[in-house]
């Protein structure tokens, strides 16, 4: 379980008590709420992204996909789906969405961390996604060289990222990323 420091009301002597998140494998009950989370977070375009192009060929893997709670309020979800990049097995993150009033404050982190971890155990040493290095470079994942890992569709190739376990493996994402 994870506390942080819940929203302020109105000053600084005005808080609520510091609030439990808990992360949890999600399961087949979550989707309908998970779907209107995407909805609130990202609107009707995110069904033209690159990224739902390769989704639609694969299922997401829900032993690797992750929700995040307060209490019993979503707050937060995270899902990893089999992808393969050229011939070598790996993962897709995405979507990572967290509730507008409970964004930074290490929700989304914490969801992908746990993601990585539970991908790495299950033997995974790719993680690609299409996203802001900024972010998700402070959780490891880094631009690919270009054109080495190539998404369906239009994408700019400066924001497809990955996350590897080793310099080897990085060097084994080469090719078109398509369902796994």
């Amino acid at each position: 379980m994870i506390r942080f420091p819940s929203p302020r009301l109105h000053d600084s002597a005005n808080r609520m008590s510091d609030l439990a998140l808990t992360i949890q494998h999600e399961t087949p009950a979550d989707a309908e709420t998970i779907e209107k989370l995407h909805e609130r977070a990202f609107g009707p375009g995110r069904f033209a992204r690159s990224s739902e192009r390769v989704r639609e060929q694969s299922a997401q893997d829900l032993s690797l996909s992750f929700i995040a709670r307060v209490a019993t309020l979503l707050v937060g979800s995270v899902r990893l789906t089999p992808i393969h990049i050229g011939e070598v097995k790996a993962l897709m993150l995405g979507p990572l969405a967290v509730e507008p009033a409970f964004r930074s404050r290490g929700i989304g982190r914490a969801l992908i961390e746990r993601a990585i971890a539970d991908a790495e155990k299950a033997g995974y040493d790719l993680i690609v996604l299409v996203g802001d290095e900024p972010y998700y470079g402070r959780l490891g994942f880094k631009r690919v060289a270009m054109n080495s890992v190539l998404m369906p569709g239009p994408v700019d190739p400066m924001r497809i990222l990955l996350w590897a376990a080793s310099d080897e493996a990085r060097a084994t994402a080469r090719g078109a990323v398509r369902g796994g």
